[in-house]
């Protein structure tokens, strides 16, 4: 079952950090948001990380790099990237005036 967390709030600290973020197991996707500035107004755009979280001795570490068993999974994890890309607001709501 994927364990999924949704950043809130908007601080310092969580602009570094995904707006949402997908996990299977050792498998992780991340969703990034950036504001793109078009002008008169900016427009969101997103990108996803994908990465397999594994324990180096003490230590845990990531890679971007996965095995045959991890394909399926990841295929499933970018479904649902996509999904979660595809319900954000495109623009942002115009003030009044």
């Amino acid at each position: 079952m994927a364990q999924t967390t949704n950043q809130t709030g908007k601080s310092d600290k969580a602009a570094n950090r995904p707006v949402h973020t997908i996990r299977y197991g050792a498998l992780r996707a991340a969703i990034w948001k950036r504001e793109v500035d078009l002008g008169n107004h900016s427009r969101p755009m997103y990108s996803v990380t994908f990465t397999r979280s594994y324990k180096d001795g003490n230590d845990w570490k990531d890679s971007s790099s996965f095995g045959f068993d991890d394909l399926l999974t990841l295929a499933k994890m970018a479904d649902e990237a996509h999904s979660f890309i595809r319900q954000q607001p495109k623009e942002p709501p115009h003030a009044g005036g």
